[in-house]
């Protein structure tokens, strides 16, 4: 088997994140070889080409789909075969329940100290009989279509030199944007302003008056179209991104275009905001009110939270109530054993929500703990956070604007809210910072309870946690982006 070898193998099972394992014969050796394919299912028939083949590792990459997988259905999404946004649209609802749940179960089995169920590559979740910890029931959405309350759209084309797109990076491309004017996990609202904004800009595109941000050169206008719309109260924000290359003339005659459609919901602002960056990412370096105002409000769990543009938000409102009430009800399970001992404290717990967000989670458990102190590095969430919380009326949650690396343990952050009893975490997707989780680990808290949107990252800062004194007591995996290969999963912790 060499490089660059055309290979037909099935798909055997299918790693975090969307990393088929299949087996294959090499023709020359006769043994069966094991190798990674991306973007696959489970069952497919695939022809693939080897791109590595080092002794440990074999890798390739896909070229067509030769036989669909026995779990695969039909999809209503026009835009899957080429868009590369969602990766199991073809899966049922329970299916895919069943393969993330998989996937973090597999991928956290040697971290709890569970048995995997043999060394069959096919094989699902590790031996029952071993389980550590309580594994609860993984919950689905609520929604398998139409749940994002937020979407960035890149504007380019779909092929060189072709007309104007807007919408998400052709699959296995860099470049290539497919438009995707009938995307699935959106409302209509989203697909209305997509097609409005394509038509906008196309004709001036057309004539040469405008053109979309280049990564190679540098050069262009047009780089994101960011759009949020709240599920619960039907406000939406649209802010356009692009380079500071050219004036705003045309940028009112965009907003009115906009003004002038039928929605379900409601556009309550319109933004511009301006990125020079060199990098393919949305980045605020100076935002315009087009019309209206540059937040809108949600609701969840009885509680209304102020949203601006950049600021994190779970992107499946839905799902948040969902994902938020398991974290509620752990911290409730944590203070019930703690209830439970009779040396423990009376009174409520003081807690710590690192990388807060909007201070949603802080608001959530306030309830039950006698103060809660929230660490968030972006300051406009910060803001967002502390307006939340007056709005609600909630008066014993403070937030803190920094690297929670540098503030977790300032005397500035301790002082005034005191030393934790209960931490919670809900990390980016990289995880904690590998010279923060000592700082935490530092308060030797009886229980943390760890949101994680990244399997992977929760494993290697689980192994960490666990050296230093801590048992995994509840785990349950929240299916809080339906159709894509990410998962959150919530953990309860509890000091030995």
């Amino acid at each position: 088997m060499k490089k660059g070898e055309q290979i037909e193998a099935e798909i055997l099972r299918l790693d975090f994140p969307n990393k088929g394992v299949a087996e294959a014969l090499d023709e020359t050796t006769g043994e069966t070889v094991r190798l990674r394919v991306k973007g696959v299912l489970p069952g497919q028939l695939v022809r693939c080409v080897l791109t590595k083949n080092g002794s440990g590792r074999k890798e390739a990459r896909l070229l067509e789909v030769l036989r669909p997988g026995e779990i695969e259905t039909e999809t209503p999404c026009p835009h899957f075969a080429r868009c590369g946004g969602c990766s199991y649209q073809t899966l049922s609802a329970e299916a895919e329940l069943a393969l993330k749940e998989e996937q973090v179960r597999r991928l956290l089995a040697p971290v709890l100290g569970e048995r995997s169920a043999g060394e069959d590559p096919a094989a699902g979740i590790p031996d029952p009989g071993a389980v550590s910890c309580l594994w609860d029931s993984a919950l689905d959405s609520p929604l398998r279509f139409g749940y994002r309350n937020k979407m960035e759209f890149t504007w380019g084309d779909s092929e060189k030199g072709g007309p104007l797109a807007l919408g998400l990076h052709r699959r296995g491309s860099m470049y290539d944007i497919e438009s995707v004017t009938d995307c699935r996990i959106v409302d209509e609202d989203y697909r209305r302003i997509l097609r409005a904004s394509l038509a906008f800009f196309s004709p001036l595109y057309e004539r040469g008056e405008i053109d979309f941000y280049h990564k190679t050169t540098g050069e262009g206008y047009l780089r994101h179209l960011l759009v949020r719309k709240a599920a619960y109260t039907g406000e939406i924000l649209v802010d356009l991104v692009t380079t500071s290359q050219r004036e705003q003339e045309t940028l009112r005659g965009f907003a009115d275009a906009l003004l002038g459609l039928d929605f379900d919901g409601r556009i309550v602002g319109i933004l511009h905001t301006v990125n020079d960056a060199r990098a393919d990412v949305v980045r605020d370096e100076g935002t315009t009110v087009l019309y209206g105002q540059d937040h809108f409000y949600e609701k969840l769990l009885g509680l209304r939270f102020r949203i601006t543009p950049f600021s994190f938000f779970q992107t499946n409102s839905y799902s948040a109530e969902v994902l938020y009430s398991k974290v509620r009800e752990y911290v409730q399970s944590a203070l019930a054993v703690d209830a439970a001992d009779p040396a423990a404290p009376a009174r409520k717990p003081i807690v710590y929500d690192l990388y807060s967000g909007t201070g949603t989670i802080a608001q959530l458990v306030a309830s039950v703990a006698e103060r809660v102190a929230g660490i968030e590095i972006v300051p406009e969430a910060v803001e967002a956070a502390r307006q939340n919380a007056e709005e609600n009326g909630i008066r014993n949650c403070v937030f803190f604007a920094g690297d929670v690396l540098k503030l977790v343990d300032d005397p500035a952050v301790t002082d005034a809210a005191g030393r934790p009893d209960l931490i919670i975490l809900d990390p980016p997707r990289e995880g904690i910072h590998p010279k923060a989780l000592p700082k935490i680990l530092a308060f030797n808290v009886e229980h943390i309870i760890y949101v994680s949107c990244k399997p992977t990252s929760l494993a290697r800062d689980l192994e960490i946690m666990l050296q230093n004194g801590y048992r995994a007591e509840r785990v349950c995996v929240v299916n809080q982006f339906p159709c894509a290969g990410h998962v959150e999963t919530v953990c309860l912790l509890t000091k030995k």
